[in-house]
């Protein structure tokens, strides 16, 4: 009788070691899932990226500053934690005349061209760049 019970003892401590093991494993992999997640899904990552797409390329400059205002639409909204920068380069020089969060449309001229290059981070629109 003596040895059953030992060994009914043993049992249990041995699945209450493995449970609490597996509660570890469940708890580091929620943290895990936390820090790696931008806090978008991936079709939200996928509506954000088309609203730039068909700025991309080579476009007037009128085009260009309704990118902008898209940029300043998307950055306004208290929603979005994850905000675009605008930078705006003087062609040939690749001096950068403006980089911010809070871009204004007053150094664009719509009667010149310029080309708009997306840059993604963690695969959503981060910067646009205008040249």
């Amino acid at each position: 009788m003596e040895n059953a019970s030992k060994a009914l003892i043993i049992a249990g401590a041995i699945l209450l070691a493995i449970l609490l093991i597996s509660l570890g494993i469940l708890i580091f992999n929620q943290a895990q899932d936390t820090v790696n997640n931008s806090g978008m899904s991936q079709a939200e990552i996928t509506a954000l990226n088309n609203k730039f797409l068909k700025y991309e390329g080579k476009q007037k400059g009128s085009v260009a500053k309704s990118a902008i205002n898209e940029v300043i639409s998307h950055n306004s909204d208290d929603n979005n934690t994850t905000k675009i920068k605008v930078e705006v380069s003087q062609k040939g020089t690749g001096k950068a005349l403006e980089e911010t969060d809070k871009p204004s449309t007053s150094c664009i001229d719509t009667t010149k061209e310029y080309t708009i290059s997306l840059t993604y981070t963690e695969g959503r629109v981060s910067k646009l760049t205008i040249n």
